[in-house]
């Protein structure tokens, strides 16, 4: 059935944006009609407004009035068509696997996108794959010579800045172990299920997902330390990438049980790297400091501190503490031990 262009939901992303895949993806497996336009903010869609923040994907809604608005940042976009577009939800009902679909979900997207941009930056053979893609994913008509001006402009941009989100000499190693560490855990959560949290993909899953698409399979490093270490993960993204086929059941989703058996390695991991890190930098941004150092999985961790993560874990502690006491109670005892408690603290 052919759906009114009037009626699908537009957005405007790129191939590169791990972002961009992440929700690609689950508009497919939701099945809500949508529109991509391939491109960045800058070469925007004619017609369309800017967002206040410049990010990708780009979301083009209707506001009450009946304006377009230009919104960003997949989470809350995530939750925006759970409440508007019913069925096949991502979000679990329960709320004890609710909360700790959020945790995931927020790892994947602030901790695993510094190994992505670790890997597409850091190493010399990656910095040479991803500077040209990035601009044919944008400009696919440039003539070669121009793009290869851009693309080593942008390159020694993005080298440049990769202190932003950690990766330097002194923190490659805790990245690149985190990573490797990451591949092995859910490489053990899909042979158990198929998914993290089931035998249905939540939102956790789709965050994963977008990092993937890049670690995995565009960066020519991590692409070939993850087929090494897990051809079932690699497969899963492949599969991923369309999952409009599945039918989905509630019973799909974990049990408590299934739940605190399956998830504690993948927790403890969160808890080893990703705490520490929200922990430090939260205190460096009430603190007024422009950068913090701390130590992560018994290593120095230094980098410029970052308001938007600190939210991220205000965010986390907020919805714990929204849980009913019978609920707290339960997540308390999966997150024993992994040093992801504290957020009920």
């Amino acid at each position: 059935m052919n759906v009114a262009d009037e009626n699908r939901l537009k957005l405007m992303g790129a191939p590169g944006s791990p972002y961009t895949r992440k929700m690609l993806a689950l508009l497919r497996y939701r099945r809500i009609p949508y529109a991509i336009l391939w491109g960045g903010h800058q070469n925007p869609p004619p017609g369309l407004p800017q967002p206040k923040v410049k990010l990708l994907p780009t979301f083009y809604f209707s506001d009450a009035n009946g304006e377009v608005e230009a919104v960003v940042d997949s989470t809350p976009i995530t939750r925006r068509l759970e409440r508007e577009y019913a069925g096949r939800c991502v979000i679990p009902e329960t709320p004890a696997l609710s909360f700790l679909n959020e945790l995931i979900e927020d790892y994947a997207d602030e901790w695993l996108t510094k190994a992505m941009f670790h890997y597409r930056w850091y190493f010399e053979a990656d910095r040479d794959n991803a500077g040209p893609l990035l601009v044919y994913w944008s400009l696919p008509t440039l003539a070669a010579p121009d793009a290869q001006k851009m693309a080593d402009m942008f390159s020694k941009r993005q080298t440049e800045r990769l202190y932003v989100v950690g990766s330097n000499d002194v923190t490659a190693s805790t990245i690149e172990a985190s990573y490797l560490r990451f591949i092995d855990l859910l490489d053990g959560l899909l042979q158990r299920a198929g998914y993290v949290l089931g035998a249905r993909p939540s939102s956790a899953d789709f965050a994963i997902f977008g990092q993937l698409t890049q670690l995995a399979i565009v960066e020519p490093t991590s692409a070939a330390l993850t087929r090494a270490r897990s051809a079932r993960v690699r497969a899963w993204l492949d599969r991923m990438e369309d999952l409009s086929g599945v039918e989905p059941a509630n019973g799909d989703w974990f049990t408590y049980e299934q739940a605190t058996e399956s998830l504690k390695p993948l927790l403890t991991e969160i808890g080893r790297v990703y705490l520490p890190f929200l922990k430090a930098n939260a205190a460096a941004v009430v603190a007024g400091k422009p950068d913090f150092e701390t130590e992560i999985d018994g290593q120095v961790w230094k980098q410029p501190t970052f308001p938007y993560q600190a939210k991220c874990l205000q965010y986390l502690r907020d919805a714990a503490s929204a849980l009913p006491d019978g609920v707290r109670t339960e997540v308390r005892q999966v997150l024993s031990g992994t040093g992801c408690e504290e957020l009920l603290n």
